[in-house]
């Protein structure tokens, strides 16, 4: 290979590590900052960080807030599920659509940084799901024009998204006491860093080189007939969706369900601290996992998803019982639940890559994106009665 293509190559490779870490960070830091959003307006809607089972007996209060941080991830997630929806059954204006992303999370961290009320807040909230989510099928459809290799790039790119976004949220409020407001001021520079990755340093192919596919043919009859197609298309694809959106459905059901519920008295991280640190130990196992998914591939993801519906037990059973005796094992199960879930998505389209027709993979790989979306959103469903409904327990 010639020094040329190697640069080349990894140019490439280092564009769609930084775009998946662009793409997810802002999503990631909404879901850090859910405790915080939540406590922070939980005083205007009349309610408090703590709800009383007893007024008599502190032993018998649970620490809640007045709405599960599920909320925040319905917010976070509704919106790109409609995106996702939709998306694969419309040409890919490459250009057009990173634009538009660009802007929607730009909107997304003024919106939060102002937000003053529970609803602006999730209003900005869901402008992130919007440009997670459109960014998210945009670039998995154009990877096909480049080597197989890209996918491991790109999942490491959002892995590594989980990590800092959740770290440097924690870190920034932390340890330098910054507000909120101010953290989301800061996250203005990662938009502008998605846009220099693409537009300056993506080599992109050349029009010659991208192969016709029927998603993205100006014929409106060729359009209508590869709608007919796509559809009947996704079948076929249910062995790659169903065990992917399983194991989202179970560790955002965790995530945001039950760790807000999981927390230690008297350690020296409190309450909130807790949760935090709870997200950067997670993202950590995703990063892990996504990173390494050329040198452990799986093609059984069945396998993830038992186990990740394992570990809601576990959790759920914690949350009534705290049977666990320290801190410790907890987070080594939080890295062990982000391990499942990042080796189960990254395989899954490195499958699809592998195992679907050339023709197929623009599509398959759009359609795929929305089956974590689907497990998502009925996680964020469910987590809110199911917090609601652990809040009313006695300890």
């Amino acid at each position: 290979m010639a020094d040329g293509e190697v640069k080349s190559n990894i140019l490439t490779l280092a564009s769609f590590w930084i775009l998946g870490l662009c793409n997810n960070f802002g999503y990631v830091v909404m879901l850090s900052s859910a405790h915080d959003i939540l406590k922070s307006n939980s005083a205007a809607l009349g309610g408090n960080e703590t709800v009383s089972i007893s007024s008599t007996q502190d032993v018998f209060k649970r620490e809640c807030n007045y709405l599960s941080t599920g909320v925040i991830l319905l917010a976070d997630i509704m919106p790109g599920l409609i995106i996702k929806i939709f998306s694969p059954f419309f040409g890919l204006y490459i250009n057009r659509r990173l634009s538009l992303c660009i802007a929607l999370t730009t909107a997304s961290f003024i919106t939060v940084a102002k937000a003053d009320t529970e609803l602006v807040a999730a209003f900005g909230v869901a402008l992130t799901s919007m440009a997670s989510g459109l960014g998210e099928t945009t670039l998995l459809s154009y990877m096909v024009n480049y080597e197989r290799t890209v996918i491991t790039s790109w999942a490491s790119g959002t892995g590594a998204a989980g990590i800092l976004g959740a770290l440097t949220y924690a870190g920034l409020t932390g340890v330098f006491h910054l507000s909120p407001s101010t953290t989301m001021y800061l996250m203005l520079s990662v938009p502008f860093l998605m846009g220099v990755s693409f537009w300056v340093l993506l080599e992109h192919p050349k029009k010659d080189e991208i192969p016709t596919m029927p998603s993205i043919s100006p014929d409106p009859s060729t359009n209508n007939q590869s709608f007919s197609n796509k559809f009947s298309y996704i079948p076929k694809l249910l062995k790659f969706m169903i065990p992917l959106g399983l194991v989202y459905f179970f560790e955002y059901l965790i995530n945001q369900g039950l760790f807000e519920l999981v927390y230690f008295e008297k350690i020296w991280l409190t309450h909130s601290e807790q949760y935090r640190w709870y997200q950067v130990i997670y993202q950590l196992g995703v990063f892990t996992s996504r990173t390494s998914v050329s040198l452990f591939p799986i093609e059984k993801i069945w396998i993830l998803t038992i186990l990740q519906g394992l570990n809601v037990v576990y959790f759920l059973i914690e949350t009534l019982y705290s049977f666990t005796p320290n801190i410790y094992i907890i987070f080594a199960l939080i890295g062990y639940e982000g391990l499942l879930g990042g080796g189960s998505y990254a395989n899954t389209y490195h499958n699809i890559m592998k195992k679907v027709p050339k023709e197929r993979q623009e599509y398959a790989m759009a359609m795929t994106s929305l089956a974590d979306a689907i497990g998502i959103s009925l996680s964020g469903l469910l987590a809110i009665p199911l917090h609601n409904q652990i809040c009313k327990i006695p300890k």
